[in-house]
């Protein structure tokens, strides 16, 4: 996941503020808090094709 939006519908790019933020160069990244008590979670989650979407901030665990 690079955070750039890959798609062709101008709906989807309309609402895309709903579940993720525009940051600079017309990239998105998740609105969202990941809240987990074991931390092996945040870990797969980081190390799985999404989680270089996440800022480090993002996970409390």
């Amino acid at each position: 996941g690079s955070g750039v939006y890959n798609g062709t519908s101008d709906l989807q790019l309309e609402r895309m503020n709903v579940y993720f933020n525009e940051a600079s160069g017309n990239k998105y990244v998740p609105r969202a808090v990941l809240v987990d008590l074991e931390p092996g979670t945040m870990d797969a989650v980081r190390a799985g094709p999404f989680g270089e979407l996440f800022r480090p901030d993002m996970f409390v665990f």
